[in-house]
């Protein structure tokens, strides 16, 4: 081994440690920075030139989640989520009702349209509506966070390492949905019995009938308007078979053109660090590569079980959790070439990847993102709570999902 190999080992480690930790103590920086600094590090060694580092770079993966991106933050920005939940709040006259339209709404939505960005959105909306109602906020937020991550486990678009998965696997925008979207269903009906059971003195207290008035939404009707519509094609689309990120980067350039919001309020909803971490993981996970995997050696690697959904699948899980789920795929990838079944091996890491996130608070940035919006609103969710309902939730979801696939 040459001194360059050990020295993009040392720097791949220090990034993805960094990364899985969330910051470098004491330095003040995010995995964004993070990433930046070992794509910089990969340059100063010596393995690779500029031109390989763009070379590295998955334009696709980054257009798909810009374009995905602008469609969410103008359905935010028309109101139109504001509209949902006002709609839930008047309609769930039982908290079960309240909990299953939670549920369901915030997986559908995420299914689609990103679980970080429907966690962003959705949370501050259902503390607004429980604390209406006088209810106990936490299973409302679990189930934002929870439903979240299943719901998103449907379809190419409903998350981050999805995204990455249908730009490597090259399967189709509707085959993955058939593949894993029955098993996203009846995930988020586990999440509703479980939070049910759990808490059962906030859905069979006694106290049960929730009447509120649903507050006056203020909405910019055409933006609302034309947003759906976007929605609505860009998803034909993406069934029809066309690119999905040729299809994302024209839905927001479409939703760009309007006279209702400026354009500077969109890029300030945009999480443009999660996008300069893309960038970079890419760029350290194809200097390790240069450096270190062989062909002889991810064939080694890969012949170690890794070619059984089971063994493929709780890998997957055990590594996302280690350090998170986007990381997690990227280190993955250059060892599915050599299955029988890729594509099926790919729906299994999507799947594997998404539900794992369920495991602990720290397993997704969803998670992060509920229960830091609700502490800073005053309510917490504490480690073990959540922990108690994502374990089993987890090992039920994950069982599921190697069954089916």
């Amino acid at each position: 081994m040459n001194l360059y190999s050990v020295a993009a080992i040392v720097v791949f480690a220090a990034t993805y440690l960094g990364i899985a930790i969330g910051r470098l103590p004491p330095l003040r920086i995010d995995r964004a920075g993070i990433a930046l600094v070992g794509d910089s590090l990969m340059l100063a060694v010596g393995g690779m030139n500029v031109a390989e580092v763009i070379a590295a770079i998955d334009f696709n993966t980054i257009a798909l989640l810009l374009g995905m991106m602008i469609v969410v933050a103008n359905l935010r920005l028309s109101g139109f989520f504001r509209l949902v939940a006002g709609s839930i709040a008047t309609r769930a006259h039982h908290p079960l009702m309240l909990l299953a339209a939670v549920t369901f709404s915030s997986g559908l939505f995420s299914a689609f349209l990103l679980n970080d960005a429907i966690c962003l959105v959705m949370t501050p909306l259902v503390i607004d509506i429980v604390m209406r109602l006088k209810r106990d906020p936490v299973p409302y937020l679990l189930a934002v966070a929870m439903a979240s991550n299943v719901g998103s486990a449907a379809t190419i678009t409903g998350n981050p390492q999805n995204i990455l998965i249908g730009s490597f696997s090259g399967i189709s925008y509707g085959t993955f949905a058939a593949q894993l979207s029955p098993p996203a269903a009846i995930g988020l009906v586990l999440t509703i019995v479980l939070l049910a059971l759990t808490y059962r003195s906030e859905f069979f207290g006694g106290n049960e009938d929730l009447t509120v008035t649903a507050p006056r939404v203020r909405m910019h009707r055409w933006l609302a308007a034309k947003s759906i519509l976007v929605v609505i094609a860009m998803m034909a689309a993406f069934f029809a078979g066309q690119p999905p990120a040729k299809v994302g980067l024209i839905a927001g350039g479409v939703l760009l053109l309007t006279r209702v919001v400026r354009s500077e309020r969109v890029y300030r909803e945009i999480d443009w660090p999660l996008l300069l971490m893309f960038a970079g993981l890419f760029v350290v996970v194809a200097g390790v590569e240069n450096a270190l995997l062989t062909p002889d050696l991810v064939s080694r690697i890969a012949g170690l079980g890794l070619n059984r959904m089971p063994v493929l699948g709780i890998a997957t899980a055990i590594l996302s959790n280690l350090v998170s789920n986007v990381p997690a795929v990227l280190v993955l990838k250059p060892f599915l070439a050599h299955q029988a079944d890729p594509q099926r091996s790919w729906a299994v890491v999507a799947m594997a990847s998404t539900f794992a996130g369920n495991l602990t608070v720290l397993g997704s940035v969803a998670n992060l993102i509920v229960v830091q919006q609700a502490a800073s609103r005053g309510v917490a969710i504490g480690f073990w709570e959540y922990l108690r309902i994502g374990a089993p939730l987890t090992l039920m979801t994950l069982a599921l999902g190697l069954w089916w696939l």
